[in-house]
């Protein structure tokens, strides 16, 4: 198990349609860790911590969303390995 962390941010309609808590419901089972925020222009950003495989598995759905999100852009950025306790809404 290799245990990597990741920061996304997903650009479109992805604010007011249920895409963080729809995030976090996907991520949980899957034992990552992290947290999804809106940001101020109109952009989510989520923090995904845990199994490489389960990060990117969570990856590719990110890139659709929940049903009624049109997901235009995602940016993937590396962080240092750190496991937060629990999958938060922010």
């Amino acid at each position: 198990m290799n245990d990597v962390c990741i920061r996304v941010t997903i650009s479109g309609n992805v604010q007011g349609v249920g895409f963080r808590e729809a995030t976090r419901k996907k991520a949980t089972p899957m034992g990552i860790t992290g947290y999804a925020k809106n940001l101020a222009d109109g952009r989510v950003q989520v923090k995904a911590c845990g199994d490489e495989e389960a990060v990117n598995r969570l990856l590719q759905w990110l890139h659709k969303g929940p049903e009624r999100a049109q997901v235009t852009d995602v940016a993937v950025t590396e962080l240092p390995l750190e496991l937060p306790l629990h999958f938060t809404i922010r």
